[in-house]
């Protein structure tokens, strides 16, 4: 079981555009010959076979989610279904009173991002947590609390935008790389966070 984080990313290391845009960068969804679904998602995406093997493997193996207020909020809350069909660990100040009720699919954690990767890796068992939301996986990198990233890189440079790695701190993150697969319009890259 590991704690990870991914994004598709800019070869110059945004993860959107300037206002959010992430138009370009996921054109890999569209540019590929195979049929992949995700679970809440109405339309199919046409990516690479060795794409859609890829994510069909990592997201496998996803027992339970962490993100922030922020992804929960431009989300919309994901029209009230949690991603993947797993617990989802929402890291906030202020829970939004309307979903903290019985049966609802998410957990507000107001104690940080520490108790939100405990209570996640109890939910997810031997299963793997994502981490996502840029805020919520820079204070994850910054307390050692990520075991591996993997990027999604997209052949392009946006030039402006928002950058995942910012705001970490002056001491440097090693990683050893463990594996990189080719799709079409996309490298994606895993690496281990080396502790």
């Amino acid at each position: 079981m590991s704690v990870f984080t991914q994004f598709t990313m800019s070869l110059d290391g945004f993860i959107a555009g300037p206002n959010y845009d992430i138009g370009r960068l996921f054109g890999w969804y569209a540019g590929g010959d195979t049929e992949f679904r995700m679970p809440g998602v109405e339309r199919p995406f046409r990516i690479s076979r060795a794409s859609a093997d890829y994510l069909r493997e990592v997201w496998g193996k996803i027992g339970a989610i962490v993100t922030g207020r922020r992804d929960f909020d431009v989300s919309r809350a994901w029209g009230g279904q949690s991603l993947l069909g797993v617990p989802m660990f929402i890291v906030t100040h202020q829970p939004p009173f309307e979903w903290v009720k019985a049966g609802s699919p998410f957990t507000f954690v107001t104690e940080g991002i520490e108790r939100a990767i405990e209570l996640a890796r109890q939910a997810a068992g031997n299963r793997d947590v994502a981490v996502s939301g840029t805020q919520i996986v820079q204070q994850c990198l910054r307390a050692g609390l990520i075991d591996e990233i993997r990027i999604d890189l997209a052949p392009l440079l946006l030039g402006a935008g928002f950058r995942l790695f910012d705001h970490l701190g002056s001491e440097a993150v090693d990683l050893e790389i463990l594996n990189v697969v080719e799709g079409t319009g996309v490298t994606h890259l895993h690496f281990r966070v080396v502790k």
